[in-house]
């Protein structure tokens, strides 16, 4: 995120201060937010960071909060699982074809859409060892509460 800013902030300041407009910087800082994102969501299921609305399953017993956060990673798990193939099919196929952004730096696709399986995996597997891990854990929501 922090080379997202710096490319944008040196974009404005050639554009209007100089009036020399990169041909990288909007596209390269594209990148890194499509690869910091989609690389953050696994990490931010260990960390119980994702945004959850616990109101009515907080008042639950343990039990069965317990069920109710097994289902969700199922959910996310069976999810990710099938953005992960369909996303790969898409990155494999722009490869094979050789696609371009069509922009003046005119990228390879395959680059930005490789982030989709990439992200995704990493989701899928965190997800499944974290319902391995759920009947020793005392887990009892996938986020933080804030309530």
């Amino acid at each position: 995120m922090a080379a997202t800013g710096a490319m944008l902030t040196y974009e404005v300041i050639a554009r209007y201060f100089f009036i020399k407009p990169t041909i990288w910087a909007a596209e390269l800082s594209q990148l890194c937010l499509i690869w910091g994102c989609l690389l953050a969501m696994a990490h931010l299921l260990t960390a119980r960071r994702h945004i959850t609305v616990n109101a009515v399953t907080s008042l639950l017993p343990n039990t069965f909060q317990k069920i109710c956060v097994a289902i969700a990673l199922a959910v996310v798990i069976l999810f990710s699982a099938i953005v992960t193939v369909w996303g790969y099919e898409i990155f494999y196929d722009s490869f094979i074809r050789g696609r371009t952004t069509g922009s003046l730096l005119n990228l390879p696709v395959w680059i930005a859409e490789a982030s989709v399986p990439v992200g995704f995996g990493l989701l899928t597997i965190q997800g499944v060892g974290e319902l391995i891990t759920l009947s020793s854990s005392g887990l009892f929501s996938l986020g933080a509460s804030h309530e």
